[in-house]
């Protein structure tokens, strides 16, 4: 299996990307190409010792930064490490690819070079987010900020098909991220897309208020781009704060202080369930290839974990499933 990784993405890269391939390299069995400034990426991978066999450099003269427009990878930049790395996909025996740069260069150029899924009409990054329950998926957090009903609708299918292959999941529920869960709720928009949902998604539950993401009412949580991305950033921030307001609490009573060194493991084990690093990347469902951003300030840990999340999308046939079933439908 190949794995075609964007050295160059990301606001530590190449550090934190080549000390992240390194690891997946040595975890999983799986060989890596690199796309990006050659000079940097050998630089960086002196630091380290691994078979030269397992990794492939492939040169490109110019990156995207993470203030371009989305556009940039395909009308001014066609030679840096996203466009090359997108389009090496198209070629026979390279699997999948990763970036943690411009989410939206990542999504203009997959969705430019490789096309979209049959039945499926615009991409949607998914992300698998914790719950009380276990994880569910929030479908789209930034792709597409301004979609029509249908695409909603696909968005269902494809978390559906993903959470069902990759996550085990038996008839994974569907539900419309909306202000409240009567169905005449929301604006015209949301009606219409409750109604194509409730037509076309045999799982379908209706409507679920933001408040029940985290619940678990729902393993597959759908709502447009722009929605998406405000959850998901407002989620980060909270988490971070509370962090910090915690922690103030705790320095001003010793009893605190003990009481937090007895519970350091139960309170390790939710930090690592908030921590988007164990997730590793958000896959871009309905592109013709296997593509997945990680996050801009991905540590090592998640760019190898990003790539181990791709070799089982490759592992599953992800898109040759997702195809069938979003098409049938």
């Amino acid at each position: 299996m190949k794995i075609v990784v964007d050295a160059m993405g990301g606001d530590y890269a190449p550090k934190n990307v080549i000390a992240g391939v390194i690891e997946a390299i040595n975890e999983f069995d799986v060989n890596i190409v690199l796309t990006g400034i050659k000079d940097q990426i050998e630089a960086e991978l002196k630091k380290f010792k691994y078979p030269a066999n397992r990794i492939e450099i492939v040169h490109t003269d110019e990156v995207v930064g993470m203030d371009e427009p989305a556009t940039t990878p395909i009308r001014k930049k066609r030679n840096s490490s996203i466009s090359v790395g997108v389009r090496l996909l198209k070629e026979p025996g390279y699997d999948a690819f990763i970036s943690a740069g411009n989410t939206g260069a990542v999504v203009a150029a997959a969705t430019f070079n490789l096309g979209m899924l049959s039945g499926v009409d615009r991409p949607a990054i998914g992300l698998v987010i914790p719950t009380l329950k276990g994880v569910s998926i929030l479908i789209d957090v930034g792709a597409n900020a301004d979609p029509k009903p249908e695409h909603l609708c696909q968005s269902g299918k494809m978390a559906k098909v993903y959470m069902n292959v990759l996550l085990g999941v038996q008839k994974p529920s569907v539900g419309l991220v909306n202000i409240g869960e009567e169905e005449g709720k929301g604006t015209g928009f949301h009606k219409e897309a409750y109604h194509l949902m409730s037509e076309k998604i045999d799982t379908f539950i209706g409507n679920v208020e933001p408040n029940e993401i985290y619940k678990g009412k729902s393993d597959c949580i759908i709502c447009d781009g722009f929605v998406g991305n405000v959850i998901l950033k407002v989620c980060e921030g909270l988490v971070e704060s509370m962090g910090i307001l915690i922690k103030r609490e705790i320095k001003k009573s010793p009893i605190a202080l003990l009481g937090a060194f007895l519970m350091k493991s139960k309170l390790g084990h939710i930090k690592k369930l908030a921590d988007y690093s164990e997730y590793g990347g958000a896959p871009l469902l309905g592109v013709n290839g296997i593509v997945m951003i990680s996050h801009g300030r991905s540590s090592p840990k998640a760019i190898k974990n990003a790539i181990r999340a791709s070799i089982r999308e490759v592992e599953h046939k992800i898109l040759d499933v997702m195809a069938k079933e979003v098409s049938a439908s």
